[in-house]
């Protein structure tokens, strides 16, 4: 039976890293224990810990320097994962409100990319589709991700990735064969720019993930 405290919520882990940080007094520029000190502390696996940093450093609130571990930003300047995480808590609707508004990111990405011929030429897009037809193994959430790095807005990645985390929709899994299908037609679609129809079987796609979510 797997231990319940490998499978903590990311706020959760979150949460104690911050109370970590807080009791070990390490100030903006401080370094942060190793993945193994930090599973061994909060008593969770090293593939949660890493995932929980890797989220963090998206965010900005920390930052790994290769040979040298990772740092402490400064959280004065960076409040969005307290924001966010206090409205989940307290308000009763968050979880609709929080895959709408990561929906209104993915969406806004879509049509970005639809408008702009040189975003939709992105060698990513046939990457995708050669591994559709032919390995047929791509995670959902590597292709919604690239779609939002195409655009460049890295306020709207950070956004997206903290509330992808909250999300309770199954994103970070590999297609099935039947799904690579639909997928595969919402590519062409925006490789075509064609926006409308693109955005239709982005929507398609979405509602077909979130009714697994409701088996």
């Amino acid at each position: 039976m797997q231990n319940p405290k490998q499978t903590k919520m990311f706020l959760e882990i979150v949460g104690e890293l911050r109370l970590l940080i807080k009791k070990e007094g390490i100030k903006a520029g401080g370094k942060l224990p190793s993945e193994r000190v930090l599973a061994e502390t909060l008593q969770v696996g090293r593939s949660s810990v890493r995932e929980a940093l890797r989220s963090l450093e998206l965010l900005g609130l920390i930052e790994t320097r290769r040979g040298e571990g990772t740092f402490l930003a400064d959280f004065k300047k960076h409040q969005l994962v307290e924001v966010l995480s206090t409205f989940i808590m307290q308000q009763p609707n968050s979880q609709l409100d929080v895959n709408r508004t990561r929906m209104i990111h993915e969406e806004a990405a879509v049509s970005v990319i639809c408008e702009e011929p040189s975003l939709r030429q992105l060698p990513v897009w046939d990457g995708f589709v050669v591994k559709l037809q032919v390995e047929g193994a791509v995670r959902r959430e590597d292709i919604i991700r690239e779609m939002i790095v195409a655009t460049e807005n890295r306020l709207s990645l950070k956004i997206w990735f903290l509330l992808k985390q909250y999300s309770k929709i199954p994103l970070d899994v590999k297609m099935s064969k039947e799904e690579n299908q639909l997928v595969g037609q919402f590519l062409f679609h925006l490789m075509k720019g064609e926006k409308i129809l693109a955005l239709l079987a982005y929507r398609q796609w979405i509602e077909r993930i979130e009714g697994e979510r409701m088996e």
